[in-house]
């Protein structure tokens, strides 16, 4: 088959878990002998660089502001889509999808998949407009998609019950490393083996490191809180939560850190903190998990899908909460120990990239193997032929 990917910034990936699951995805998808297009934006990936891993990159430019980037982009792809004669197209995330009719009205023989990996309309930096957009995004995905994937059991439950619409769960991946990272790469910020309490995220206010930061205020622990990522759009929250954390100098923040670098962060701490008020299946804890490391993770539906009963849990929102489990865990490291190593094995058991790839193929040939009206669309058309008589 001829895939297209679109929604994503780019890739290879350096920030972002949608970018992250593109490459996982299409990189194994071309290599079990699919032609994969990947479209990228300049300001992500570099417009010279057109084939990484046996995908070709398409670079197509975007309007770089925070509400207009990945829509200008998403619209340039799916004109350009249609002329490359492929036979799925895949679009990431809600905001893109609100542009899926487009392959559907100009190509009948194009077959759209879409996959949800969360209700972003919930995250707090967009305003009231963007949600709108976003859930407009999120009724077209699911409407115009020959085949919808979506990363938790609850997403598909809410697509159930809100647009009579089935869907298959495909969950994130992970990578299960094959050996150990060098501490080596650490010294910039005097680091050693089990020494931090680390959180992996973008600065935006969803992912609750605010209330990590409070918690880290509770704790009586020579151990360092290390707060990797950096922020998208969202500068007055970045500058509020470096202020909130000036209490402590064992407070650091990395800023975004990839590869051997992201790799030795994750290996070497001794304990890996999710804190979301909302999420996905986020790749950063599935991470930790292959790398066997103690969880604790926010009691929200998501991340408890994503760990099951092998992490420490709190109460949403609650720093107080967050910080009697991480006492809890710091004063037993064999308890911590033990938690990492089933974390791991789940990993290994429910977030195999070649298991996602394989499952992933089967829903493209559904889709192909579905005619042009399908039963999405007619559920579509059937609820508009009910609201015009009433104009």
């Amino acid at each position: 088959m001829k895939i297209a990917f679109i929604g994503q910034k780019g890739i290879p990936a350096h920030v972002g878990g949608v970018e992250r699951y593109v490459e996982e995805l299409s990189v194994r998808l071309a290599n079990l002998g699919h032609e994969v297009i990947v479209y990228t934006r300049p300001n992500y990936t570099p417009k010279e660089l057109t084939s990484y891993k046996g995908v070709t990159l398409v670079s197509l430019p975007s309007i770089g502001t925070k509400h207009l980037d990945a829509i200008s982009h998403t619209l340039f792809a799916s004109f350009d889509v249609l002329r490359r004669g492929v036979d799925i197209v895949h679009y990431q995330s809600i905001g893109p999808a609100l542009l899926a009719w487009i392959p559907k009205l100009f190509n009948r023989k194009l077959k759209v998949v879409s996959t949800l990996q969360c209700r972003d309309y919930e995250h707090q930096k967009w305003g009231a407009f963007a949600r709108f957009a976003l859930k407009l995004g999120e009724r077209s995905m699911c409407y115009f998609s020959d085949e919808l994937i979506v990363a938790t059991k609850s997403i598909s439950e809410h697509v159930a019950g809100n647009y009579g619409i089935e869907s298959t769960v495909i969950p994130n991946g992970a990578v299960i490393p094959e050996a150990g990272s060098s501490l080596a790469l650490l010294k910039q910020w005097n680091l050693e083996k089990n020494s931090y309490i680390l959180a992996v995220a973008r600065l935006i206010k969803h992912k609750g490191l605010d209330h990590l930061v409070d918690a880290y205020a509770m704790l009586n622990t020579d151990k360092k809180l290390l707060i990797v990522g950096d922020g998208a759009f969202t500068d007055e929250y970045v500058s509020q939560l470096k202020s909130r954390a000036a209490y402590s100098s064992n407070i650091i923040f990395t800023g975004t850190q990839t590869g051997e670098t992201l790799a030795a962060l994750y290996d070497n701490a001794y304990v890996f903190v999710q804190p979301s008020e909302s999420e996905g299946i986020s790749l950063a804890l599935l991470e930790a998990m292959a790398r066997a490391k103690a969880i604790v993770v926010s009691n929200i539906t998501e991340n408890l899908e994503a760990v099951g009963k092998t992490a420490a849990i709190f109460d949403n929102r609650d720093a107080a909460d967050l910080a009697r489990v991480l006492t809890a865990l710091l004063s037993d490291p064999e308890l911590a120990a033990t938690l990492g190593a089933s974390a791991q094995e789940r990993a290994k058991l429910l977030y195999d990239w070649q298991a996602i790839t394989a499952k992933t193929e089967v829903v493209y040939a559904q889709a192909v193997a579905q005619r042009f009206f399908s039963a999405r669309l007619k559920n579509l058309f059937a609820q508009i032929s009910r609201i015009i008589p009433l104009f």
